[in-house]
């Protein structure tokens, strides 16, 4: 069984005026969710800026979601890292606080061959019983994991289950669905590509543009799923002018500027990423406003 079907939210880390995790915004967030049909919660992914927080935040924030969920959606734990060590480390935690499942991005910086990204998936999966689903982005890493790869860890590691695939490249993602003959949980790591992951056998989309239309993004695959291949289709194509404002900056900066003008007071990015530019504010507040979602 699937971890979830439908739209999982790469949800944002929320910080306070002293640039601390607010872990009471984290909880209206996961709240606001939940309760307009979000299907996963993933926290401490890229989004969540996983990669500035301390080793004692990212876990501090993996158990009070775990806590502040009790039950309501499955939550998915970021606890990749381009050290093998680390990431087992963090993920044993993890499992440790009840989290239902592992999203393992690729190393980044040292980067890994072929041979080395078996290696390391095989040992993080092998020293914890969750169901993990392997993150490919390959244009934040520097590492682009290979179908043959992905074919070869989903046949050999029982509880590698699963795929983010954000390469952008839809002839890539085709060959893993060859390779592995479908079996494997394909998400979509690319909000622009739901619809045309969805088409080659994918169940859901771990998506950035969740965290500010979260109904939206799950009738997308919802729609979808059930056959109602036109109301997908036209709701992918209604925002992708949002979806482009969402990534006219590195992500996360320009989803939790939305965030904020929407009156989340999400805060600011932590350095070294910095306040979005005012011209691309303005493109993404009007963007927003286009999709209907109230700005203050």
């Amino acid at each position: 069984m699937a971890l979830f079907k439908g739209a999982g939210v790469a949800i944002v880390t929320p910080f306070n005026e002293n640039n601390e995790v607010n872990y009471e915004k984290l909880g209206e967030l996961i709240d606001f969710q939940i309760a307009n049909g979000t299907d996963s919660i993933i926290i401490c992914g890229t989004t969540g800026e996983a990669s500035t927080l301390t080793h004692e935040e990212h876990l501090e924030c993996i158990k009070y979601t775990v806590e502040k969920v009790n039950k309501r959606v499955p939550v998915i734990a970021g606890t990749g890292s381009n050290c093998t060590n680390t990431a087992i480390y963090l993920s044993k935690e993890a499992e440790s606080y009840g989290v239902d499942g592992l999203l393992i991005v690729t190393p980044y910086y040292n980067k890994a061959t072929q041979k080395g990204l078996i290696a390391h998936y095989t040992a993080i999966a092998n020293s914890v019983s969750l169901p993990i689903i392997m993150y490919n982005v390959p244009g934040r890493t520097g590492c682009n994991m290979l179908p043959q790869t992905v074919a070869s860890l989903v046949k050999n590691v029982d509880n590698i289950v699963g795929i983010k695939e954000a390469s952008g490249n839809i002839a890539q993602v085709a060959e893993i669905m060859n390779l592995t003959e479908g079996n494997i949980d394909l998400y979509s790591g690319c909000d622009e590509m739901i619809v045309p992951v969805l088409s080659l056998g994918g169940i859901g989309v771990i998506s950035v543009l969740s965290n500010v239309a979260p109904q939206e993004t799950h009738d997308m695959v919802e729609k979808y799923l059930e056959g109602d291949l036109v109301t997908s289709k036209d709701l992918q194509l209604k925002f992708i002018p949002l979806i482009n404002a969402l990534f006219c900056e590195v992500n996360p900066i320009p989803v939790k500027a939305a965030l904020n003008l929407m009156g989340f007071e999400v805060g600011n990015p932590r350095m070294p990423l910095t306040n979005m530019e005012p011209a691309n504010l303005e493109r993404l507040r009007n963007e927003l406003n286009k999709c209907n979602i109230k700005t203050v």
